[in-house]
């Protein structure tokens, strides 16, 4: 049987030529300003759905995924970006509004269209900014990958918060930043219902995915995390 990962894309997705057309220009004034490095983006598949299941420590990690990925990304954005400048980009490049704290239906119906038509969804299974380990998590991510059968690949973030930082700062200038893309897990499509215990025990599962990846990319590259964010910035 074919399922919804391996069938070929379709034409409802969300747009993606702004990708094409600015990622250049914007990756070049990223790179400018930081030192980027990017391993193993070649566990991104080529095509079809993907699940970019990321740490979270600072306000660079999306902007830095995003523009560094081979492909084009949509990200699940807290509604509070969606302000200003930096709004009308994220509106522009079909990033999608998710307001936390509730189960933001537009947003879940959004990410599904993204992984039906074939196309990146980066997602943040903590649901927040903070030392970089990744602890508890949401059943989102895993609700995706089962819904959907698309693999989901863990990436850790390293360098977008100095130590002691709050969480919206910005690095130094010609700060190193890495993006690093662990082995892809891969999930069944499992038809509705999903059954709690099975949202559960996938949501575990890419959990642990991430918390060793995470722990492979630091050791590996011999660099530490931020720690964790000022008390004020904990719940933001």
């Amino acid at each position: 049987m074919t399922t919804i990962a391996q069938a070929g894309p379709v034409r409802s997705g969300l747009r993606e030529w702004p990708h094409r057309l600015l990622r250049p220009l914007l990756r070049s004034r990223v790179g400018r300003r930081w030192d980027v490095h990017v391993r193993g983006i070649g566990q991104v598949p080529e095509a079809g759905p993907v699940i970019l299941a990321s740490n979270h420590i600072g306000w660079l990690d999306g902007p830095v995924t995003v523009l560094t990925s081979d492909r084009p990304v949509h990200a699940l954005v807290k509604h509070e970006s969606f302000e200003g400048n930096a709004g009308r980009l994220l509106r522009l490049g079909a990033q999608i509004k998710l307001h936390r704290g509730r189960t933001d239906a537009g947003a879940l119906r959004s990410a599904l269209r993204v992984l039906r038509a074939g196309q990146v969804l980066l997602v943040y299974p903590e649901g927040k900014r903070g030392d970089g380990l990744v602890h508890d998590v949401y059943g989102g991510t895993a609700y995706l990958a089962l819904a959907t059968g698309s693999p989901v690949v863990p990436v850790a973030v390293i360098g977008t918060r100095e130590p002691g930082a709050g969480i919206e700062t910005k690095p130094s200038p010609g700060q190193r930043v890495d993006v690093v893309y662990g082995s892809p897990l891969t999930f069944a499509a499992t038809p509705w219902p999903r059954d709690a215990a099975s949202v559960s025990a996938t949501s575990e599962k890419i959990a642990d995915a991430m918390r060793a990846h995470v722990q492979w990319a630091t050791e590996t590259l011999q660099r530490d995390l931020p720690g964790p964010p000022p008390q004020q910035d904990t719940f933001t």
